[in-house]
């Protein structure tokens, strides 16, 4: 299961819309690690000159890089992680994440993003990741 949905939550959305926030905190429950990376590259990225802030260290374990991928793809989850942080996410592998302005540096996003990013980005150590 990607989300540890409590049984008030489920309740909800069976019968209405939830809200981004709800979400969110469940999203942050359940992908702790997911949160508090994307959490802190927001933070990096808000005090910093750059035009994104990305992480280039592996999560520390398989639970914490599942947590990575469950948030990065799901397309509900990203984009409500998206919308609370006020950032657009980028993500190139198992590890490699990065927070942009809302309306990112389209050089910047596009260089990150790229093809040729990818395959720079690739090693032997991350074939399963």
């Amino acid at each position: 299961m990607s989300l540890d949905v409590s049984p008030q939550l489920l309740e909800q959305a069976e019968r209405d819309a939830i809200e981004d926030r709800e979400f969110v905190q469940c999203v942050r429950t359940s992908l702790p690690y997911a949160y508090d990376l994307i959490d802190r590259l927001v933070l990096e990225f808000r005090t910093g000159e750059a035009p994104f802030a990305g992480n280039n260290i592996p999560p520390p374990d398989e639970r914490a890089r599942g947590q990575l991928l469950r948030a990065l793809a799901s397309n509900s989850i990203r984009s409500s992680l998206e919308r609370h942080f006020g950032v657009t996410l980028a993500f190139q592998n198992c590890h490699k994440a990065a927070v942009f302005d809302a309306e990112p540096d389209e050089a910047a996003y596009r260089d990150f993003t790229s093809e040729r990013a990818q395959i720079l980005n690739q090693s032997p150590e991350l074939v399963d990741c």
